[in-house]
């Protein structure tokens, strides 16, 4: 029989040593080792809960160890993470079981010498009346950091961008896993259709009251098993990209770009505004995700779709002229760090180069939008500088083209002050993930 907290290690090494994404690979794992429910809930809280507590763990690892955190190999830092994980931030687990199972783990990958080290420092925490101490507040950044386990160079950037009020509720949001957004395809159901189709397979849905065609989901498994997903009548997609298309507006017999399209969910949400009649370029750069979006309308019955390998910062391969242009550009990704907790630890999380290639993106994409047209501009980043900056630069640089007043719906907030044409989504005032969006319209 697997034992969970071995596949959680070795979901946890080959994160961080093959840089694989944390979903894939734990949806690999319980796949191959065919886990129950109980099992794979286990299993998934392990992993997620080392990775979005790994510079907490990591502090608190140091406060028991003589050894330097960075002179400890790494199966016997992964073993002590979660261990460490178990005792203090898992409630039902009781402490012999959090200490035994890591010194069986550590004796099962043949950490003999670690085995007892291992044992002393979760020993020590389990006699210890103050658990762990965290650094003083009054060096905000640092707290913050090891309190949330995000990177400094993150807190800082959002501390300055959007405020401590704002920035303490973000890092907040980071923990736990986030809601399950779908889209209902109106070319194959409706919503209350699918709302009880769905019942029938035990997975809850529910009516996201901003957006008219769309639930979030709850008790789903794997997606891919159910019934509705199967025939095509959904397709999976957060709220915040969902809206991004409600702004863009897309019409019958309209021409519409979709520019960094990958992995496709825009164009298909675009397709059933347009009721699947007119003509979408979902466009990328590479074959495999082309046959990804390829794939996904074939599943879902949308015949406007046309895929087009392209580079959308170069001019290599035109585009007809279009009415509606969706430019949702590589980004950081600092939005959807709860659904990627492997993120926050990279190196250079807050780049340089990305805004620059943004831009380029847009200004090229922009070529394309008849008079009187849309562009959505649009990331899943929190970073001004990919975002109201880029969209302040373009403006100023194409007087051809002006701010569409967002028409915001009222149960969204705003988190902090921006022109009218634009927005930044963020998970407390709007229940999406953190995403950006400007509109723009082009003078007649």
């Amino acid at each position: 029989m697997s034992n969970p907290r071995n596949i959680a290690f070795n979901v946890l090494m080959k994160i961080e040593q093959d840089n694989a994404y944390s979903n894939i690979a734990l949806n690999n794992a319980i796949r191959e080792n065919k886990l129950s429910g109980l099992d794979s809930s286990f299993v998934s809280a392990l992993v997620y809960g080392v990775l979005e507590r790994k510079i907490t763990l990591d502090y608190i690892i140091k406060q028991y160890s003589k050894i330097p955190l960075r002179k400890i190999e790494l199966k016997t830092k992964m073993i002590l993470r979660l261990g460490v994980l178990q005792l203090l931030f898992m409630d039902k687990i009781p402490e012999s079981a959090a200490v035994n199972e890591s010194v069986n783990l550590a004796k099962k990958h043949k950490l003999q010498k670690s085995s007892g080290f291992i044992n002393g420092i979760l020993r020590s925490i389990t006699r210890a009346e103050e658990k762990y101490r965290l650094p003083d507040k009054s060096d905000k950044v640092l707290y913050y950091s090891v309190k949330y386990s995000a990177p400094q160079e993150l807190v800082r950037l959002w501390i300055n961008s959007y405020g401590e009020l704002n920035t303490e509720q973000l890092l907040l949001s980071l923990s736990g896993r986030p809601k399950i957004c779908a889209r209902v395809n109106t070319l194959k159901t409706d919503k209350n259709s699918l709302i009880a189709e769905l019942a029938k397979e035990n997975v809850t849905a529910e009516e996201i009251p901003f957006l008219k065609n769309a639930v979030s989901l709850t008790g789903t498994g794997s997606i891919e098993r159910l019934s509705a997903y199967k025939s095509g009548k959904l397709h999976i997609q957060d709220a915040s990209s969902q809206l991004c298309v409600d702004f863009l507006s897309p019409k019958p017999r309209e021409v519409m770009l979709d520019i960094c399209s990958a992995p496709g969910g825009k164009s298909f949400t675009a397709a059933q505004y347009m009721s699947d009649r007119g003509k979408i370029f979902a466009c990328d750069l590479y074959d495999h995700k082309l046959k990804l979006i390829g794939d996904g309308a074939k599943r879902l019955g949308i015949h406007s779709i046309v895929t087009l390998k392209r580079d959308g910062a170069s001019s290599d391969v035109p585009l007809p002229l279009a009415d509606k242009i969706l430019c949702d550009v590589p980004c950081s990704g600092l939005g959807i760090l709860s659904r990627k907790p492997e993120i926050r630890y990279k190196d250079n999380i807050i780049t340089d180069d990305l805004p620059d290639l943004q831009y380029k993106i847009l200004c090229q994409s922009a070529r394309y939008l008849a008079n009187g047209g849309r562009l959505v501009y649009s990331t899943c980043t929190l970073n001004p500088a990919e975002n109201n900056k880029n969209t302040q630069r373009f403006l100023e640089e194409h007087p051809d083209f002006y701010g569409i007043k967002l028409a915001i719906p009222p149960q969204i907030n705003r988190a902090f002050e921006e022109n009218d044409y634009e927005i930044t989504l963020m998970p407390h005032t709007a229940g999406t993930d953190g995403f950006y969006i400007a509109v723009f319209g082009k003078k007649v």
